[in-house]
């Protein structure tokens, strides 16, 4: 998995809804999951400071486009709970997270 929040020179993407308005994304990292033999990008609104609460979206690379450089095209939606079930446990890993933190803090008082 490719840290991309580290690299220097922040990478982005524009992203054009449906209505042809742009928006620029800061990318926080990509990976590919041999599992679902697909990569995977995932970005957050450009312009947020570091202590302010993103919205992380995910979305599935175009077919071929490597992870480590990604160049572009049409990203595909996440189609199923496996796949986001996957995202959120790399996601988490990211983060330096162990899964939900209130279940994690409940688990451990339970037990």
């Amino acid at each position: 998995m490719q840290n991309m929040a580290e690299d220097p020179t922040q990478q982005q993407i524009t992203l054009v809804d449906d209505n042809g308005e742009e928006t620029l994304y800061d990318v926080l990292f990509t990976f590919k999951s041999e599992d679902f033999d697909r990569s995977y990008i995932l970005i957050y609104p450009a312009g947020k400071k570091d202590d302010d609460e993103v919205e992380i979206q995910a979305y599935a690379l175009p077919a071929g486009d490597d992870p480590s450089d990604p160049q572009g095209g049409e990203l595909q939606p996440i189609s199923t709970d496996k796949e986001w079930d996957m995202i959120e446990s790399v996601l988490n890993t990211f983060l330096g997270k162990d899964g939900d933190d209130q279940d994690s803090a409940n688990d451990s008082d339970n037990q």
